[in-house]
């Protein structure tokens, strides 16, 4: 049942796909279809099996993963991928839920490792694919007296993803690197009250996902938000970075990928997800990532 509404959903979300052939409805169409396609098979190879894969993304890889998925439909047009773009956190739990999926690319380790705790990942297929740096941001010319981490309390108000969202995580644990917030084994279970209280009572709003933190600060609802570098592109005319937070804060914001243990795929869908995870890998998709403001360095 779970699926059934997961695909209702994905029906109105970004679908990138496909194109393929299909015989008549006479028996001399079916004659001649099947000619063409034997030429066909004797020339290059068997015709590729049409089919479709659910690939689980976090929310900041929408943008470069739609020019990805564009890029590697021009060479196989029979595979309809179908993205689902959220926080880390909340994909794992659909994941964990019973959910279809065939790939799962997060933004942060530990919801793969929980993943692979789970054993619903398929072994030997994990990996880091790049990195990413955590940012302040502010509209551009806003006036904002904040510039950076350090200062964040002077803000009026502050856009902030919870701490099961990745980016939320790395946030607070840079708060707990500064000092701000107090020394934690869990950074994600600092609540929003409590970085609130710990930046003297600023008014944070609270967000799903780190697409949510962009588009409360870039449509002026929030002073100043946290968010990643990546996804500042194409809204250079509109932000503001006002600080570029240091590794040495946040920790490395590795971004790893794997197929996920799908009963229900047959043979055609089980391949083509590990063919999509190989280009994901790829240099050219590299070179895309490069473009999008993702560190492939990992």
């Amino acid at each position: 049942m779970k699926k059934k509404i997961l695909a209702a959903m994905l029906a109105g979300a970004m679908v990138l796909s496909m194109a393929g052939c299909s015989g008549g409805a006479d028996n001399s169409s079916d004659d001649t279809a099947s000619d063409s396609a034997s030429s066909e098979d004797s020339g290059s190879g068997e015709t590729a099996e049409e089919t479709e894969i659910q690939v689980f993304i976090a929310a900041s890889l929408n943008t470069v993963m739609t020019e990805l998925a564009d890029m590697y439909n021009e060479e196989h047009p029979e595979i309809k991928i179908t993205y689902n773009p959220d926080s880390s956190g909340t994909l794992l739990t659909q994941i964990q839920e019973g959910y279809e999926c065939d790939i799962f690319f997060s933004a942060a380790q530990k919801q793969m490792d929980d993943l692979e705790a789970d054993g619903l990942m398929v072994e030997g297929t994990r990996a880091d694919v790049v990195n990413n740096q955590v940012v302040v941001v502010s509209l551009k010319d806003s006036g904002t007296k904040v510039t950076g981490l350090e200062n964040l309390n002077e803000a009026e108000s502050i856009a902030l993803a919870g701490g099961s969202v990745p980016v939320g995580r790395y946030t607070r644990q840079a708060l707990v690197n500064l000092g701000t917030l107090p020394e934690t084994d869990d950074p994600a279970s600092i609540t929003t009250e409590e970085v609130s209280e710990a930046l003297g009572g600023v008014e944070i709003s609270e967000q799903d996902n780190v697409s949510k933190v962009l588009t409360a600060v870039v449509e002026g609802s929030c002073e100043v938000g946290t968010t990643y570098y990546s996804d500042t592109y194409g809204y250079e005319d509109d932000l503001d970075i006002l600080q570029t937070v240091s590794y040495d804060l946040t920790g490395d914001v590795i971004y790893p990928i794997a197929r996920v243990v799908n009963e229900e795929a047959d043979d055609a869908q089980t391949a083509a997800a590990e063919d999509f995870l190989q280009f994901i890998l790829s240099d050219e998709a590299k070179a895309v990532f490069d473009s999008y403001y993702f560190d492939t360095n990992v």
